[in-house]
């Protein structure tokens, strides 16, 4: 893991991102975007380990805080990781394309949470001698395999919780992000999505009147 001195590789990529801070499957799914709205291309800024490891220290606080301390002491990840993340996002996507659209979740995507969320079972144990202190515990013994755990876990929970109904897809053309209706004015993932239809609608109305 990078200790912050300098930029590790995928640094970049992740901290251009156009959305963060939504819940922590959002995130994941929200690492694909499009650069240029209606016309621009698509980025996906988890295209290498060292963009995941970036998106892991960011996102470090949205974990468990027993995970989130040993994800601090982890190395780096390796090929091995990418593959799966990349995997659950996919199933992310399209587990929130059905929601926004009022279907049915999707069988072989709703498996692939599932399984991933298995990897996330946690317990406490007691440590031997006097001090009577607690540790946590993992079935899985690679963190990063319980940080992709602990996604889907989350998934699951947004997407059958309270907050389900708040999930939306952005409208503004060219956009493929989603998010949760934070406040009630809000309408688009970002600002710049919101001034992009503002402009297109400002400039269809002068075409019209023209």
């Amino acid at each position: 893991m990078h200790d912050g001195t300098e930029p590790g590789p995928g640094r970049a990529a992740i901290d251009q991102l156009p959305l963060t801070g939504e819940p922590l499957p959002l995130d994941l799914v929200n690492t694909t975007y499009i650069r240029g709205g209606l016309r621009g291309h698509l980025v996906d800024a988890l295209d290498a380990p060292g963009a995941l490891d970036a998106w892991l220290d960011d996102h470090r606080a949205a974990f468990s805080p027993a995970l989130a301390e040993v994800l601090g002491e982890r190395r780096p990840a390796g090929p091995e990781h990418l593959p799966a993340f990349l995997t659950l996002r996919r199933a992310l996507r399209a587990l929130a394309t059905a929601h926004v659209g009022g279907g049915a979740p999707p069988p072989e995507h709703t498996a692939t949470v599932n399984a991933a969320a298995r990897l996330a079972v946690q317990w406490p144990e007691l440590v031997p001698g006097p001090g009577w202190e607690a540790v946590p515990r993992w079935l899985e013994s690679d963190p990063l395999r319980v940080a992709l755990g602990e996604v889907a876990a989350s998934a699951v929970s947004l997407f059958s919780g309270g907050h389900a109904g708040l999930l939306r897809a952005c409208g503004a053309p060219g956009c493929v992000l989603f998010f949760v209706k934070s406040h009630a004015r809000r309408a688009w993932c970002t600002a710049g999505c919101g001034n992009r239809v503002r402009v297109a609608r400002h400039n269809r109305r002068s075409r019209a009147s023209g």
